[in-house]
């Protein structure tokens, strides 16, 4: 994240930040989508799956990772990716905390 101030902010509203962009570009939300479909880690078929280079590819794997959505294993000389349990968990508990919310406060806004 660039210079935003990022320290006035709470450890779990940079998280979230970072998660929600690094799942900002329509290629990233396929590479996720693709992980779900295959169940399985996978390793190089994403090239085969996309319309894109490979460098481009890595690239979009490698934000998804920085931002803890997907892990990745070295297998040989290459890295297998899967889903990070974890971090979609936690993206599940914030929506259903602003769901539970809305609900709450559901006849007293305008």
């Amino acid at each position: 994240m660039g210079y935003s101030k990022t320290e006035y902010f709470s450890e779990e509203q940079n998280q979230m930040a970072n998660m929600f962009k690094a799942m900002g570009h329509p290629a990233r939300i396929a590479i996720i989508g693709h992980l779900l479909q295959v169940k399985t880690c996978i390793c190089g078929d994403i090239v085969n799956v996309l319309p894109l280079a490979q460098a481009t590819i890595s690239q979009h794997l490698k934000e998804l990772k920085k931002a803890g959505i997907i892990k990745g294993k070295i297998s040989g000389s290459a890295i297998c990716y899967c889903i990070e349990d974890k971090a979609i968990h936690h993206l599940a508990l914030y929506f259903d905390n602003i769901s539970q919310q809305l609900e709450a406060n559901k006849n007293s806004c305008c």
